[in-house]
């Protein structure tokens, strides 16, 4: 009886629930359908967020949105520290060192910390902030930090922020990321700043360029969607590696071990023509069975073939380059996806 009762008071409480539900729901609804024609309504006022990118047709348009860009850039530009700035801010922070002092390494407590930030103006305290400080602590028992460390803080902030800006100056859409021909662009104006590529001949540059930025692409973009954002090209150590050859005096084994160096380029574009033997300037199966030392097999040259880009059964550079990507980075990701894929004959997603 008990039970029964308890069922029963427990469908009563449900339907009595619905009811209040239901009419909750009628009267709101009625409430905000009045409300619509209110010009006093808080989303009457509410200000629009999204604009829709402008046609390509829309010359006017696309010329508006792209200088806004360009000054908006140019003003976030002028709000980094510059060489002269850093330089002022060394001094400052070697100035403003706190005791007990050591021949080892200069330290600054917090105090100080505040008031280098003061003395370096509006543009250095984005820098000087308690998080910045409590991310440096290093277990000083009197609670200072490094101040080597602080300076390569600032100055690698700095950087970041340059870099992002000078890669968004290609970013033609404005969307945050880049696409194969923006990335072409940023790497050919690039070349004349890197001593290291001095010697390459003017006719090669094109070549050098679809070889740098294939690496991007294999590495950033694996749903070959044709493009890379720029947040991952600046967490990444490729354009590090790029930079890197700003060094005039960088080590031959360093050049070598750089897949942006000019001996790494020319490396991979000589084996590339060394393998097409009818010198149609692309590849078959059994001219890329040559590879390495020629022992890759006829099955996995099929497969290759079957699931890579191809024209008319013949590879060309740009399938060549991420075949050689995926085969000498086998340990990381991408790359064993993409071998993955030859070896998942059935298609399947997995291996028997």
């Amino acid at each position: 009886t008990a039970l029964i009762k308890y069922t029963t008071l427990k469908k009563i409480e449900k339907t009595e629930n619905e009811r209040r539900e239901s009419e909750y729901f009628s009267k709101y609804y009625e409430e905000g359908k009045k409300g619509k024609d209110d010009s006093k309504e808080s989303y009457s006022v509410i200000p629009k967020f999204y604009y829709k990118l402008p046609r390509e047709e829309d010359v006017l348009a696309q010329k508006l949105r792209e200088e806004a860009r360009a000054i908006f850039l140019q003003r976030r530009g002028k709000q980094l520290l510059n060489n002269t700035e850093l330089k002022a801010l060394w001094v400052l922070l070697d100035k403003h060192h706190s005791p007990p002092h050591s021949d080892e390494e200069q330290m600054i407590n917090y105090q100080d910390f505040l008031h280098v930030a003061n003395l370096g103006g509006p543009k250095c305290r984005p820098y000087f902030t308690p998080t910045v400080f409590a991310k440096l602590q290093g277990g000083d028992p009197y609670g200072r930090v490094s101040i080597m460390a602080l300076f390569n803080y600032v100055m690698r902030k700095v950087w970041y922020h340059q870099t992002r800006i000078g890669l968004s100056l290609y970013d033609v859409i404005g969307q945050g990321y880049l696409r194969e021909v923006d990335l072409e662009n940023y790497i050919l104006e690039l070349i004349p700043t890197l001593p290291q590529l001095d010697g390459l001949e003017k006719s090669f540059h094109s070549f050098y360029v679809c070889t740098a930025v294939r690496k991007f692409l294999f590495f950033l973009d694996p749903l070959r969607t044709g493009r890379v954002r720029i947040q991952d090209i600046l967490a990444c150590s490729f354009l590090d590696d790029l930079l890197e050859l700003r060094d005039v005096d960088m080590p031959k084994d360093l050049q070598d071990s750089n897949w942006f160096s000019a001996p790494s380029a020319l490396r991979v574009y000589g084996q590339y023509l060394n393998l097409d033997k009818d010198h149609n300037g692309m590849l078959n199966k059994e001219e890329l069975a040559g590879y390495g030392t020629g022992t890759l097999t006829r099955a996995f040259m099929d497969r290759v073939f079957q699931e890579c880009l191809t024209y008319d059964g013949e590879m060309d550079y740009k399938t060549y380059l991420d075949f050689v990507l995926a085969m000498e980075n086998r340990q990381e990701p991408q790359s064993l996806h993409y071998l993955f894929r030859i070896l998942d004959v059935d298609g399947k997603g997995y291996l028997d």
